[in-house]
């Protein structure tokens, strides 16, 4: 079984042929302005504009923890929105970091990478802003993309900050 490839480098940026699926996880309140996204912003508006439709429509779609939706921003490279946050602060309830929502946001990138015979490209999701330990996520990564085959690509920026 293949493990998790580590580099420093961006995510936005992977340096890989084939089909490419950049993941990264949100916050369920419509939020985006902090953190990884600004990267994918700065590259592409459409994962930005996709995710504030999204949320803005919420009550007719799958908008919610756990749930992900899938933009594509070049020919062969979508960003997959995970919704696997609560809020944006952390408080009385601890870090907005969900893990049960990551892990199940995670099965359906690995459905959409095994569809698309993608490679997985991200930060270290959950760890920043949402305040997660990685190494709680890392196993997550590995039970649901690695064991099927999915290569996974895990950007460390180089300035040290994930």
């Amino acid at each position: 079984m293949s493990e998790i490839n580590y580099v420093r480098g961006d995510a936005t940026v992977p340096s890989v042929k084939g089909v490419k699926l950049i993941a990264h996880v949100c916050n369920d309140i419509g939020g985006w302005g902090k953190g990884f996204v600004l990267a994918l912003s700065h590259r592409w508006p459409e994962p930005e504009a996709a995710y504030r439709a999204w949320h803005r429509d919420r009550a007719s779609n799958d908008f919610g923890l756990g749930a992900v939706q899938f933009v594509q921003v070049e020919p062969y490279v979508w960003v997959a929105n995970m919704i696997g946050q609560r809020g944006i602060r952390t408080g009385s309830k601890g870090v907005p970091v969900r893990y049960e929502a990551i892990d199940t946001a995670l099965g359906g990138l690995a459905d959409k990478a095994a569809e698309l015979h993608a490679s997985v490209h991200m930060p270290r999701i959950g760890c920043g802003l949402a305040g997660g330990k990685w190494s709680r996520v890392e196993p997550l990564i590995a039970e649901r993309l690695v064991r099927r085959g999915i290569a996974v690509t895990v950007y460390d920026h180089g300035d040290g900050v994930s």
